[in-house]
């Protein structure tokens, strides 16, 4: 499929008149059609999703996958995919998305082995606990609740992955960095220096913008 007549970052959903844009048997394009018959995602939703997941498990194996401020959780479902030896996520959001339920029934049809193994559930971040073996995820979850998402991680010494958005210098730290740095970016290199200052060894990488212009990507794991 080509990226140059078809804009992976449009928030227009995917429907099943998308399915000869994913035609072929590679992984993603079976994932895209099954997103596309539940009819619900935002196209950007589902290429952010598989970046952030292909990336993530080329570095992390295993563990309870806790997808926070997961929307649809597309995400936790490409992980369990992608790694099978992760038996169980939990997708947790203040307000999940009515079709959630769809996509993670579509997603079993194509993969029945997924069926019974994401836990949707609605509420506060702090009303999941964490463990040290769990792999905690979150793609574009909103100004603050990223560094909320970042505390429950080093609170256990869990790895993390998040795709940050909506940094606010005004509500989230610049760590003094403002004078030279652009305060989304200074924000973004003062968690990434909070995670190292609590142990963890810190990975950034980007996924492309054509996706998304919010496309930094953090990966930490704390030192043995």
């Amino acid at each position: 499929m080509s990226l140059m007549n078809f804009d992976p970052g449009s928030r227009s959903k995917l429907t099943p008149r998308d399915f000869a844009r994913f035609a072929g048997d590679g992984l993603f394009q079976r994932i895209a059609r099954q997103v596309c018959e539940a009819e619900c995602l935002p196209r950007k939703e589902l290429f952010e999703a598989w970046e952030v997941a292909r990336r993530t498990r080329r570095r992390f194996r295993g563990g309870r996958v806790l997808d926070l401020a997961c929307g649809h959780a597309l995400l936790a479902q490409l992980l369990l995919l992608l790694d099978d030896s992760s038996g169980l996520a939990l997708a947790v959001d203040r307000r999940l998305p009515s079709s959630a339920r769809r996509l993670i029934e579509s997603m079993a049809r194509g993969w029945p082995r997924l069926a019974g193994r994401v836990e949707l559930i609605e509420g506060e971040l702090s009303s999941v606990t964490a463990v040290e073996g769990d792999l905690i995820v979150s793609c574009h979850a909103c100004g603050s609740l990223t560094d909320e998402v970042l505390g429950k991680a080093i609170a256990v010494g869990a790895r993390v992955v998040v795709l940050p958005c909506c940094q606010d210098e005004r509500a989230q730290d610049p760590g003094g960095l403002g004078g030279w740095l652009e305060p989304s970016l200074a924000i973004d290199v003062t968690r990434a220096a909070r995670l190292r200052a609590h142990g963890y060894a810190v990975r950034t990488q980007t996924i492309a913008a054509a996706i998304t212009h919010k496309n930094r990507l953090l990966l930490a794991e704390r030192h043995a």
